[in-house]
């Protein structure tokens, strides 16, 4: 059921993106109201309900299927056939959204061009997510999260012990790409309240990790210096007797001083070779040796306790289960739970944008594939007999 005091409500989004990035746009907008109906191929679908190892063949359902696509009306259509075309031009008639994230040329060969359909409805916003741009020598290439962490300076930034570059393991270009991504429909929205006119919106995961680096690309063409925030300040993980504790020792006049009062040690920045804060950087690993054993004799507790009395920037290093029950996460409301036809009652990690004026998001579980195939078509205008012939030609699932 439609809540009409969700922000987006009426807004409708044909949604024809797979796997994280695209459908992380959509999602969010779902989440505020908007009424999305998802096209997934018969068969297999999109492809991250087939990609969770954990999966067993008795539930069938992903759940990085589940994280991705709730607050969804889901179609299992073929879009290659006559038929499926047909029902995809009857959906934009209702559509104010077209949100995919083909590969440059598929939306094309399908029919679904930003020019052919600007042209047939005007006041359409064509939303189209890659992974490197819609032109150039990388057009072509297939969009994958590592893939553009290692063509935007991030892989290469974050080197092991050896030197060797190292993947950030959550897909945090994916996510973010989504949520600019979203941005853009919204401003599109916008605009069209002032001009009745529809436009073509282009997010790339490498453009998007890219100005993630501002101020480190910033740094490198002004002076042509490095930025890592990490290794040239006194930040970094400490072992405790029961854990590890996160350290961030900036901002402040002299906050070496202020980590040696805490634990009661010797005040390293006495020490003429640390004096200088611009000695810290360089000698980050020979000060952290000498602190090392000051967490080590103490708890996590203990630490944070001590490091927070002199107002230490710091927290405890958790689990993701760990994470998830923090009582901070229970007040802000991030945690949502769903009913969902196979697994019962589900739990995830809800929106992170809180409204005044907005009480809750919508809930609605990620469709089943094909799940709401006969739905949507008898809003088109589609009988039982004209849905059973559909299906009868494998155009639907």
């Amino acid at each position: 059921m439609a809540d009409e005091t969700l922000p987006l409500h009426g807004v409708r989004i044909l949604d024809l993106t797979q796997v994280q990035f695209g459908p992380c746009a959509t999602q969010v907008l779902g989440d505020f109201g908007a009424e999305i109906v998802k096209i997934e191929r018969p068969g297999d679908g999109d492809i991250s309900r087939t990609t969770d190892p954990y999966i067993t063949e008795a539930e069938g359902q992903s759940a990085y299927f589940l994280g991705l696509n709730r607050n969804k009306r889901g179609m299992a259509l073929d879009m290659g056939t006559p038929a499926g075309r047909e029902i995809i031009r009857q959906l934009l008639e209702r559509a104010d959204v077209l949100v995919h994230n083909f590969r440059p040329g598929v939306a094309e060969r399908l029919g679904l061009g930003f020019d052919e359909l600007h042209a047939r409805h005007p006041r359409l916003i064509y939303a189209a997510g890659s992974g490197f741009g819609p032109r150039g020598p990388l057009a072509h290439k297939g969009g994958q999260d590592f893939l553009a962490q290692s063509l935007s300076g991030i892989a290469s930034r974050n080197p092991d012990a050896q030197g060797v570059p190292q993947l950030f393991p959550t897909a945090l270009g994916d996510f973010t790409s989504g949520m600019i991504l979203a941005q853009g429909i919204l401003m599109a929205l916008y605009q069209r309240e002032r001009t009745g006119l529809g436009q073509r919106i282009d997010v790339c995961l490498l453009d998007v990790l890219l100005a993630m680096q501002q101020q480190e690309v910033t740094q490198q063409l002004l002076r042509g210096k490095p930025v890592n925030w990490v290794t040239q300040n006194l930040i970094g993980i400490f072992p405790t007797r029961d854990g590890a504790v996160t350290l961030v020792g900036v901002f402040r006049p002299n906050p070496l001083a202020d980590i040696c009062r805490a634990f009661g040690i010797e005040d390293l920045s006495a020490r003429p070779e640390y004096a200088d804060k611009a000695s810290w950087g360089p000698n980050r690993s020979a000060i952290f040796e000498l602190l090392a054993p000051a967490f080590a004799r103490f708890t996590t507790a203990e630490c944070l306790e001590r490091l927070d009395r002199e107002d230490v920037l710091c927290a405890p290093v958790l689990t993701l289960d760990e994470a998830i029950a923090q009582e901070q996460i229970d007040t802000n409301g991030m945690m949502i739970e769903f009913d969902h036809p196979v697994h019962g009652a589900v739990r995830t990690v809800g929106n992170p944008l809180h409204m005044s004026a907005v009480c809750a998001i919508a809930a609605r579980p990620a469709p089943l594939h094909g799940q709401h195939n006969e739905e949507v078509l008898a809003e088109l205008g589609y009988t039982e007999a004209d849905i059973e012939r559909l299906r009868r030609d494998r155009v639907i699932a």
